[in-house]
């Protein structure tokens, strides 16, 4: 294949452009920022499931309260109602035994309500702390995931100009080359990621392998205007002042 030697040294500012779009979906793909944003996200969500956790905790505990609340009133109620029987004067001795008997018992019964909802009510203002803990750590993680999208948003938008003024200059190389040296050309970018590169010092600067001097003297013969291509991984070989011959 015959290509003007000036023409295919254009091919080294198209492997560049490649080359820099490669690098820049590269990074796309490994962006820093992103990868904070998805550790953040992971951490606000350990968070916010903490502050559910104690958030229902806390309804639990309300709850307990609730029973206990309305166990003690039930207590004391029937307390009330025993004594006035008793104030009453109007019960038999056989029942006034029983009543005081019955009182004893359902003033020990208030008390260990009383103290297990004192227990309750400590533990609900020990979640309550805990609580406003969670919701601050919360708070923070939120705002730092705020902080690292903006700050993932604008290194995209940064790739985005870079990889579209790469597009650019590429749709502006391409109409520079022979259909035929193009798709060559595209056909081992696919394959090998590189599609041309500088003959330097008898070494291909795709695959970096140092050709044998036989292999150079018959690339030395060639004339200019004929493509060659590296023996090993089948790139483009542009030939200049640098590559030994």
């Amino acid at each position: 294949m015959n290509v003007e030697s000036s023409i295919q040294a254009k091919l080294l500012d198209l492997a560049g452009v490649d080359a820099e779009l490669t690098r820049i979906e590269h990074r796309r793909k490994v962006l820093p920022e992103a990868q904070e944003v998805q550790r953040l996200e992971t951490e606000r969500s350990t968070r916010k499931d903490a502050a559910v956790k104690v958030e229902i905790l806390i309804d639990d505990l309300d709850r307990d309260i609730r029973k206990l609340e309305t166990e003690i009133d039930g207590v004391r109620k029937r307390e009330e109602r025993d004594r006035g029987m008793l104030d009453s004067g109007g019960v038999g001795a056989k029942q006034l035994s029983e009543l005081q008997h019955e009182l004893t018992s359902l003033q020990r019964r208030r008390s260990v309500l009383e103290d297990d909802l004192l227990e309750v009510m400590e533990r609900r203002e020990a979640a309550v702390a805990d609580h406003q803990h969670a919701g601050a750590n919360l708070s923070k993680a939120e705002s730092d995931l705020a902080d690292a999208a903006r700050l993932r948003d604008q290194a995209v938008a940064d790739l985005d100009v870079a990889a579209q003024r790469c597009a650019n200059d590429r749709g502006q190389l391409l109409g520079v080359f022979p259909a035929e040296l193009l798709g060559i050309y595209d056909k081992q970018r696919a394959q090998h990621g590189v599609g041309a590169s500088l003959l330097q010092a008898r070494r291909c600067g795709a695959c970096r392998i140092e050709l044998d001097r036989g292999e150079i003297a018959r690339i030395a013969k060639t004339e200019p205007q004929i493509v060659v291509r590296c023996p090993e991984c089948g790139a483009v070989l542009v030939r200049t002042k640098q590559s030994g011959l």
